[in-house]
């Protein structure tokens, strides 16, 4: 599954297109995450899109106890 981001100025003007894909971050959270460059005004433009889903980072005393050696 992913999200189409389709970004606009004010006036109208198409600025990008983004495919925003799922995402499993390092944190434990799930959502989305892409990431485009775009020209705006004749200046370049990096954009980055993050959707983090709320509560679904794992809680820790939900988590295995490490191995201990």
């Amino acid at each position: 599954m992913y999200i189409l981001a389709d970004l606009k100025l004010d006036t109208g003007e198409n600025v990008a297109v983004i495919t925003v894909p799922t995402k499993d971050f390092k944190t434990g959270s799930r959502g989305f995450f892409g990431s485009s460059k775009a020209e705006i005004n004749g200046k370049r433009y990096q954009i980055q899109i993050q959707i983090v889903e709320i509560g679904s980072k794992a809680n820790p005393q939900d988590l295995p106890a490490p191995e201990k050696k």
